[in-house]
């Protein structure tokens, strides 16, 4: 290398030093800055040799994940961008040149799409997104601010245990509708098995989750409890202890008969999940014996799925639309309906404004009626301000019952009463028919009963026959032949 840079006092000569010359190769103006500060502060060299290795290595990270051929534009019209529920299209997020603090490879992804793709948080906590693992591509994610929900929860009636991880932003949870012209984003839902963190990488490519115990769910968990700063705690996990009942004092260790439940005070939780303290089903999880099940089987319409009752609010997953409702948003709940097996379970939420005034109704259908106690005890004990309307329900529900009886009813009574005019009228015909063909026997028997060729109204026994007038005649012709004799 013949290059020499020279200090802004022109007093010495700096030899070449190899890695700020591939550090800085492409920008030779900002090159010769960092050889005028080594010759004015010679003691900062391996200082700036480190950057100069950093920025290197940043740039060929950068190269590795980015670089993809070239595909010429299709020709023709150009491809309209996805629009969102209100109209307005999508921010573009999908820079794959932004650096990556932590990312988990073939995640597999039910919402907003079905694909296994590489879960990623950029840094600075920018964005949560999912990358396509051969294109490269960002294939869609959210702004970490504005995420307004993060679940994890257990994936019921699975052999292997799983994990779901429910990302909620703001005015996706299908249950509060987005204000005119506000961007609204995808809900994602990924699953992740229950196990070690074999896939799990830093930003610099280090693997992650080496701590004793933890799991790959643990590890997402705590990053994104780290990532997710304006989120509000939740409410401390309960924590298994063993009470010793002579010293009165709680230790920590494995569960016994004796053991209890205690809030463990983990202010840095911002993913909820279900707690024992707050839901568990009546019946246990149906692949895995004894274990404690925390969902709830329910219909939404035609849909079915899964209730989850937890410390954020109640949600309804995992088949689109994802609903889900937050604890301060619900107005009431209610059971109108508790049949021998199952009941219906109803939830108000509240308008924006916080009124009572254009609440909307969401319906649940065909739950267990063993988890009637158990839910209207989650209502009770730990949402706040919520009403038990089942009076004012089950009136309208009733009404609505009766409604629609009466319109069926209605609907059978007008049937009925058509079929019978239709039969009555059909009777009618064939009565006023049969009239007329027997009225028309009777004419045709009066007709041949006063019918005489000579005489006109006198009846067919009163005519001469006509073998009589052939016997007057004959008679007639002998009388003129004996006359005629006499005379001869």
């Amino acid at each position: 290398m013949a290059f020499a840079a020279i200090n802004s006092a022109g007093s010495s000569v700096i030899t070449p030093i190899t890695v700020i010359e591939e550090a800085f190769a492409t920008e030779p103006s900002l090159k010769k800055r960092v050889y005028d500060a080594i010759g004015a502060t010679p003691q900062n060299t391996s200082l700036f040799e480190d950057l100069a290795r950093y920025t290197s290595a940043l740039l060929a990270r950068s190269t590795t994940t980015s670089s993809l051929p070239f595909v010429p534009p299709p020709e023709g019209p150009a491809a309209k961008k996805r629009k969102i529920e209100n109209g307005q299209e999508s921010i573009d997020l999908k820079d794959p040149n932004l650096p990556v603090q932590f990312y988990v490879k073939d995640v597999s992804f039910s919402m907003p799409q079905r694909k296994k793709l590489t879960l990623e948080i950029t840094a600075g906590a920018e964005y949560l997104r999912a990358r396509n693992q051969t294109t490269k591509q960002i294939e869609f994610g959210v702004p970490m601010n504005r995420i307004r929900h993060a679940l994890s929860l257990p994936v019921p009636e699975k052999a292997q245990k799983q994990f779901n991880f429910c990302i909620i932003p703001e005015y996706a949870d299908g249950t509060t509708p987005p204000p005119a012209g506000v961007m609204v984003w995808d809900c994602m839902v990924f699953t992740v098995p229950d196990g070690p963190a074999k896939t799990a990488f830093s930003g610099s490519g280090e693997q992650l989750g080496h701590n004793k115990g933890e799991t790959l769910e643990a590890l997402i968990r705590k990053i994104l409890n780290q990532n997710l700063p304006h989120l509000p705690h939740l409410p401390a996990m309960p924590k298994k202890v063993k009470k010793n009942e002579k010293s009165g004092k709680s230790e920590e260790g494995e569960e016994s008969d004796e053991s209890e439940e205690i809030e463990e005070n983990e202010k840095s939780e911002k993913v909820d999940r279900p707690q024992t303290s707050k839901f568990v089903s009546f019946f246990t999880e149906a692949q895995h014996k004894g274990e404690k099940s925390y969902h709830v089987k329910g219909n939404r319409g035609s849909k079915d799925g899964y209730l989850f009752f937890l410390s954020t609010g109640v949600l309804f997953a995992f088949k689109k639309p994802l609903l889900f409702f937050p604890t301060d948003r619900i107005a009431s709940f209610a059971i109108p309906q508790v049949v021998s097996r199952s009941f219906t379970l109803i939830l108000r939420t509240k308008p924006r404004n916080g009124t009572e005034e254009g609440q909307t109704e969401f319906e649940f259908t065909m739950i267990h009626v063993e988890e009637d106690p158990k839910i209207r005890k989650y209502f009770e004990r730990w949402v706040r301000e919520v009403k038990f309307d089942q009076k004012d329900v089950e009136k309208e529900h009733r009404a609505k019952e009766q409604i629609a009886n009466g319109t069926k009813k209605g609907k059978k009574r007008n049937a009925s009463s058509n079929a019978k005019a239709d039969a009555k009228e059909e009777e009618s015909e064939l009565q006023k028919a049969f009239r007329d063909y027997e009225n028309q026997e009777d004419d045709d028997e009066s007709d041949e009963e006063d019918y005489d060729p000579g005489n006109e109204g006198e009846s067919e026994g009163s005519g001469p026959s006509s073998d009589e007038e052939d016997d007057d005649d004959d008679e007639e012709e002998e009388d003129d032949d004996d006359q005629d004799d006499q005379e001869d």
